[in-house]
């Protein structure tokens, strides 16, 4: 609700921008700076925790960076669950339900809208793995490091201590009509299997990812995202309007001993669980859900609440020092140092003034005289 709308029926927001439907500049500019602010802050922590803990104890630094960033994500999942009330419903199977959030897992997903990966963190965060919760969206992908670095930056993840997601968007893009056109012309011209509600994969960041995680992770999540026909499609924006969705989640987990060793056989896997992907989704556009499994209504937790009330705190605590600052330099500059006052200097007597210049101009026309008549004879008249 805009803060400048009253109680009084009909009477509406003085800012034409609420009016129109569109984001109220007041609420807008509080949020931005809200989350700048607070964003700066974990940063702050982060960077201080990484000079001091890290070099003393690399788990021990993992754990307290991931009871920060949670903190800091759990403003964006308040977004959604408070401010927007979008409502996010969990199609799976009970066993893999019981083991989110308990294990390492490499998660896949379609790219449906652009709160994807806000959607995967929240169902993190209800898992209980948000702060080690990583993803690579849209064309990141393609520009992986080379094979070493890309080792070595997953092989980091082994001694993680905690359960970690790591998740891939690998239709590289987000899902649009357009873009779904030209896939389907491309995949007719070269044989593939032509996609209805899907895009063609870039898959070279899923084969490295399996390649040096398989000995760790015992998990793969597909996972299937799906917005009903009664709901609209949530985006960032509507979200900062607080227009509320509905998103609907399928997860199917699937052991990553049982994947094949060769890289274009993952590759292909990888095609065929889109392919079994994109019939599913044609079945959630007939039903209007996934049918094989029972909605779980993950709710709205207070947990979110608290990430919010830690920055505000935070928030005072800096705003309090910053206001002590200014008082201390402000009571510098109104003390400044003193300075032994110098005697006056006397005035002189403009009536001393003028008879001193005229002393000195007589003076000065005497001795021009006296140069003039100087080694000249001056003859008098004689008196008899």
């Amino acid at each position: 609700m805009c803060p400048n709308e009253t109680s009084m029926k009909g009477v509406k927001c003085p800012n034409e921008a609420c009016n129109k439907g569109t984001i109220c500049p007041i609420e807008s500019r509080g949020l931005e700076y809200y989350l700048t602010a607070s964003g700066l802050i974990v940063n702050l922590i982060q960077a201080t925790c990484f000079v001091i803990l890290r070099p003393l104890s690399k788990n021990f630094y993992r754990r307290i960076n991931r009871f920060v960033a949670e903190f800091l994500w759990l403003e964006l999942v308040w977004i959604v669950d408070w401010w927007a009330g979008v409502k996010i419903q969990v199609f799976t199977e009970p066993e893999t339900f019981r083991l989110m959030g308990k294990e390492h897992a490499l998660v896949i997903s379609n790219h449906k809208s652009d709160i994807d990966w806000l959607v995967g963190w929240i169902i993190a965060q209800r898992s209980g793995c948000l702060g080690s919760t990583l993803a690579v969206m849209k064309k990141s992908s393609k520009f992986l490091p080379d094979e070493s670095t890309l080792k070595s930056g997953l092989q980091e993840l082994r001694d993680f201590p905690l359960p970690f997601w790591l998740a891939l968007f690998v239709e590289g893009t987000r899902f649009t009509q357009a873009k779904l056109s030209a896939v389907q012309e491309y995949a007719a011209s070269t044989g593939f299997p032509v996609p209805r509600n899907v895009l063609i994969l870039r898959t070279k960041g899923f084969i490295s990812a399996v390649s040096h995680m398989r000995s760790f992770v015992p998990a793969v999540y597909d996972v299937t995202v799906a917005i009903p026909k009664s709901s609209p499609s949530p985006t960032m924006l509507r979200l900062f309007q607080r227009q509320p969705s509905v998103v609907h989640v399928h997860v199917k987990r699937h052991l990553m001993k049982e994947f094949p060793e060769a890289d274009e056989d993952v590759a292909q896997w990888c095609r065929d669980i889109f392919v079994a992907k994109d019939d599913l989704l044609d079945k959630h556009i007939a039903d209007d859900k996934f049918s094989d499994h029972e909605p779980r209504d993950l709710g709205r937790p207070i947990k979110s609440l608290l990430g919010v009330a830690f920055t505000v705190f935070s928030l005072a605590i800096v705003t309090a020092l910053m206001q002590i600052m200014i008082m201390f330099t402000q009571s510098e500059r109104s003390n400044p140092a003193k300075v032994s006052p110098s005697k006056p200097k006397r005035k002189k007597n403009c009536c001393s003034a003028a008879h001193a210049s005229a002393h000195a101009a007589s003076n000065a026309a005497t001795k021009a005289l006296n140069q003039t008549t100087c080694g000249r004879q001056t003859h008098l008249p004689r008196h008899h």
